[in-house]
C-alpha cells in the first residue's frame, strides 16, 4: 500500500481573490462609479474567468468537491458573463432580453443557494461570502426583472461588500498559513 502526501498550496485564495476582486470592480460599475469597459471585461476573462476555472482543476486534484464546483462554475460564469456582453457587439448573437437576463440571474441565485447550504459546514468567512453572493445575484435578477435603476446601484453596493468579503477570504488564508497562526480570523465552524 503507497502512501500519497500532498505538498501542493492551497489553490482556494487564487479563486476567492480572483472572485473578489473582479466583483468588487463589476459592482463598482453597477454602483454608477463607471462605466463598464475593458478594465471590466480583461478581469472578467483572465482573473474572475480564467483563474478560478483553473483554481477548479487544483481542487479537483486536492479532491475537493465543493472547490472544484465552485471555482469552475464562477469561472465559467465569468466568462459567459463576458460573453453575453461582447458577443452582440461583435454581431455574433442578438444582445439577450430582459427577461432572459432575469433567468440567467435567477439560475445564478439558486445554485449559489444550495452553495450556501455547503458553507454551513465550512468557515464564517465562507459563509458570508455566498450569503452575500445569493443576494447579489437575487437583487440583480430582480432589478432587471422591474427595470428599476435603484435596485441596481443598490446590487452594486452589496456587490461591492461580497467581493471584499470574498477577498477578505483569500487574503486571511494566506496570511494565516504563512505566519502559521490565525493572523485574519475566518470564523472555525465546529463539527
Amino acid at each position: 500500500m503507497t502512501t500519497i502526501t500532498d505538498h501542493t498550496a492551497n489553490p482556494a485564495p487564487l479563486g476567492l481573490l480572483g472572485f473578489g476582486m473582479t466583483t468588487v470592480l463589476l459592482n463598482l460599475h453597477n454602483a454608477g462609479f463607471f462605466e463598464l469597459g475593458s478594465m471590466i471585461l480583461a478581469m472578467g476573462i483572465f482573473y474572475g474567468g480564467m483563474a478560478q476555472v483553473i483554481t477548479g482543476v487544483m481542487e479537483w486534484k486536492k479532491g475537493n468537491t465543493f472547490g472544484t464546483v465552485a471555482f469552475t462554475s464562477y469561472g465559467l460564469f465569468w466568462l459567459s458573463l463576458v460573453a453575453l456582453i461582447v458577443m452582440p457587439n461583435l454581431g455574433w448573437a442578438p444582445k439577450a432580453e430582459n427577461s432572459a437576463m432575469v433567468a440567467y440571474l435567477t439560475m445564478w441565485g439558486i445554485f449559489t443557494g444550495v452553495l450556501f447550504i455547503g458553507t454551513l459546514r465550512l468557515n464564517r468567512a465562507l459563509q458570508l461570502v455566498f450569503f452575500t453572493l445569493t443576494l447579489l445575484f437575487f437583487l440583480l435578477a430582480l432589478g432587471d426583472y422591474l427595470e428599476n435603476p435603484s435596485i441596481k446601484i443598490f446590487s452594486g453596493y452589496e456587490g461591492i461588500l461580497c467581493g471584499f468579503l470574498a477577498i477578505y477570504t483569500g487574503l486571511a488564508q494566506v496570511l494565516n498559513e504563512v505566519y502559521g497562526r490565525v493572523v485574519w480570523p475566518l470564523g472555525t465552524v465546529s463539527a
